[in-house]
């Protein structure tokens, strides 16, 4: 995945960048390509902390694309085609005609700001995910080395058919696939990871209020673990996520990669500096330094408690 240089930096006008992204939207094709330039950084930056998360042991079976990722000790490995592939998905959900004709330029915001703010919502890190996994399960790869139809008869297996409708799907004799969808469950049964094949299961909240002689079948009733947390955690969580959505785009970006990805302060300055994301008005993302990094996060962190009402955080 080899980055495109950018031939000027960022537009910051947020009326000339409306008009960029409608001549984009419109199939202008210069345009496309500057709108394309902006969200590069963006695009780089997320691929490098998406892909690992689901990378799985795909990292000792191929070579990484991305550009932060150590080369392979074997370079006879095939390259690996998340990366690319994530960065094509991720430049279509930023560029596509629909998004740049919802921008509007609000409270000055430019294009660049619009763009980094969809990357790193949660919407946005979902649908990725979605994409990414496929009906939001992955398939191991040794389910998916037993035959080229393997991957497809989990996720069937999963729904809870049968072996003659998903034979009926795939075209295949169902004896054929009676074999295949054995021989996965005798390996996932092996490697104790059966459950991958439970399906998603809906609870219906009407049952809730049953008295015992409504029960369908009290001969499997067991005690569950309750798991829900006190009425005041839960109130104190609630206040904390509506204080969350009040910080700004780049406080978010800080205190999430620093407080919960635990992010070293290095790294956090080179992605603030490569999307040139300024700390203050006052001071260029390029000049930004590790002090002052920390005092906006030590704000930030006061700020998130003060809007919850929360001590600490």
């Amino acid at each position: 995945m080899k980055p495109q240089p950018q031939s000027q930096p960022p537009t910051t006008d947020p009326a000339q960048d409306r008009k960029l992204a409608r001549r984009a939207a419109n199939g202008d094709r210069a345009a496309q390509r500057r709108v394309g330039e902006i969200a590069h950084p963006m695009i780089r930056y997320q691929t490098g902390r998406f892909c690992p998360r689901f990378c799985h042991d795909n990292y000792y079976r191929f070579q990484c694309t991305l550009p932060s990722a150590p080369l392979s000790r074997n370079r006879n490995l095939p390259l690996c085609e998340w990366g690319n592939a994530s960065y094509g998905w991720m430049l279509d959900e930023l560029t596509r005609p629909e998004r740049l004709r919802r921008f509007e330029g609000r409270d000055g915001a430019s294009l660049g700001a619009y763009q980094f703010r969809v990357a790193n919502s949660l919407p946005f890190y979902e649908r990725w995910k979605d994409w990414r996994l496929g009906r939001r399960a992955h398939v191991p790869t040794y389910i998916q080395d037993l035959a080229p139809d393997a991957a497809l008869i989990f996720h069937r297996l999963r729904q809870g058919e049968n072996s003659a409708l998903i034979a009926q799907r795939l075209g295949r004799p169902e004896e054929e696939v009676d074999v295949l969808a054995q021989r996965i469950v005798v390996e996932l049964t092996r490697r104790q990871r059966l459950h991958l094949l439970d399906p998603p299961r809906e609870i219906s909240l009407s049952s809730l209020g049953a008295s015992d002689g409504e029960m369908a079948d009290d001969t499997h009733q067991a005690d569950l673990p309750w798991e829900d947390p006190a009425p005041d955690e839960r109130d104190a969580q609630a206040r904390l996520r509506k204080a969350w959505r009040q910080l700004t785009a780049v406080e978010q970006f800080v205190l999430e990669a620093m407080l919960i990805e635990e992010q070293a302060a290095e790294d956090v300055l080179a992605a603030l500096r490569q999307l040139d994301l300024p700390l203050s008005k006052r001071v260029p993302a390029a000049q930004t330094d590790r002090q002052q990094l920390y005092y906006f996060r030590r704000k930030a962190v006061a700020r998130l408690a003060r809007l919850s009402g929360l001590e600490e955080v």
